[in-house]
Parts: structure tokens; C-alpha cells; sequence
């Protein structure tokens, strides 16, 4: 038996990162509010006309963009606004939605783009679900014994937020996370089906003060377990409240 240590959510796929005390999750989609946006580069395929899910290698992505992992970010969902903050640029509070704001959001967040890399040139969303990595509207969940298992392995500690994770779980094994595949978990009244493992990417490695690579996060998972792996996918199959404390357990 676990409990939830953590709740976090994206409003900006890749731009960005909130804590929640409580969450209430619907069988079927995303964490609400969870990557509503996503950033579209000049490369990309999405089409704004039959707006459809798409890999994120049609998005801005902090694998290509390092100095992207420096974001935090709040919403304020009673206007659909987004306030971002870097360390290196300031403070930006704007409506996703809105054109005239996204002109101001897109001018902002330039500086940190490479100029040797495709250029961000809209803010696109899908409507009815968050732009997950997966092909389907998923939640990630990940475990503070494997963080603690990785940590050792750098010999230094790295913050949670480099993972992204929606749901951390406290109390669980390392690696257990990766024998729940193929089963559910059952947290309050919700149920989540787990589906896939999260092969991990450069993401991890910048760190989320200051947007540089500073510990190589890929190497430790491959030296220690053969594997890039951090965390698992899985699919609402009962919507419920979730809430800080929690208890969870594999059913």
C-alpha cells in the first residue's frame, strides 16, 4: 500500500509545471488542465484546421530546448490564463487562447529558443484532451523510491520536477511502478489502468531552476538498469478525487 506524495500538472506541454493538493480525474482523459496547449514549431505537422493528437516531435520540447525545463507555470482557470515564469526572462501572464497574447507569449519566450533550431510559431490545442506523449489521453505516474534509486546512483540529489510526472506515490518499492503494466491502481474511488513504461528523454537531464543540463539522468538509468525507463502511463478507468495523502494500491 502506497500514498500519494505529490500532484502536479502542465498547462503548456513542455513550458511549465504546477503543484495541485487535489485533482479530480474523469475515466478516459487527460489530468485536467494537464498539457492543454502545446507550443508548434515552424516544422510542424499539426494542422490548426482538423486539430488531431500528433507526436511531440511536431512541439517544442525541452529535449531540443533545455532552457524550456526553467519554466514554472500557474493557471488560473476561471480566465484560462497561463502566468510563466523563468529566472533568465521574467514573468509572462497571458491567455493561451487569445492571438493578440500569443504574439506576446511567442516574442517572450524567444530567447531561450535556439537559433540553430526550429522556431516556435503558435500555441495549438486539441479540443476534449491534453496533448500526452502517448497516443492516448493518458496520466503519468512515478514513484518517490525509484527518484531516491536514481539519486544514489548520481550520488547527488535532483529535483522531482525534472520526471514531470502528474502522480507521485510514496511508499511503493523502486522500480515496482514497472510490474504494474497489464494492471490497475486503485487511488480513493479512482482506477487507472497502467498501460506503458516512460522511455525517458534529455529532458530529464536540465535542471528545472535554471534550464541547463546538469547530470546526465539517460546514463544513470542505462548503468544501472539497463533500460531508460522512468515512470509509467496509465489510463483513467474510473474518474474519482484524488488528493494529497491518499492511500493507493495495486489491484
Amino acid at each position: 500500500m502506497g500514498s500519494v506524495a505529490h500532484l502536479w500538472r502542465h498547462p503548456i506541454k513542455s513550458h511549465g509545471r504546477e503543484a495541485l493538493d487535489a485533482v479530480k480525474l474523469t475515466a478516459g482523459q487527460t489530468m485536467p488542465w494537464d498539457r492543454v496547449w502545446a507550443v508548434a514549431h515552424e516544422a510542424s505537422k499539426f494542422d490548426p484546421t482538423n486539430p488531431a493528437w500528433v507526436a511531440c516531435q511536431n512541439f517544442m520540447l525541452g529535449t531540443r530546448t533545455p532552457s524550456l525545463a526553467g519554466l514554472w507555470a500557474q493557471l488560473d482557470e476561471e480566465t484560462a490564463t497561463v502566468t510563466l515564469t523563468h529566472a533568465d526572462i521574467g514573468t509572462l501572464t497571458f491567455a493561451p487562447d487569445d492571438p493578440a497574447d500569443v504574439a506576446r507569449f511567442l516574442a517572450w519566450i524567444a530567447p531561450l529558443c535556439p537559433a540553430d533550431r526550429a522556431q516556435p510559431v503558435a500555441l495549438v490545442k486539441v479540443p476534449g484532451r491534453g496533448m500526452t506523449d502517448t497516443d492516448f489521453p493518458s496520466v503519468s505516474i512515478m514513484t518517490l523510491a525509484s527518484h531516491d534509486a536514481v539519486e544514489r546512483k548520481l550520488g547527488q540529489d535532483i529535483e522531482l520536477e525534472r520526471w514531470r510526472g502528474n502522480i507521485w506515490i510514496d511508499g511503493m518499492p523502486a522500480w515496482d511502478e514497472l510490474d504494474w503494466i497489464g494492471k490497475a491502481i486503485r487511488i480513493g474511488d479512482t482506477e487507472i489502468t497502467i498501460r506503458e513504461p516512460i522511455k525517458r528523454c534529455l529532458h530529464t537531464a536540465a535542471n528545472p531552476q535554471t534550464g541547463k543540463r546538469d547530470v546526465d539522468t539517460l546514463g544513470a538509468l542505462k548503468d544501472g538498469w539497463g533500460h531508460q525507463d522512468f515512470g509509467v502511463y496509465g489510463e483513467v478507468t474510473k474518474g474519482g478525487n484524488i488528493r494529497i495523502g491518499d492511500p493507493m494500491e495495486v489491484l
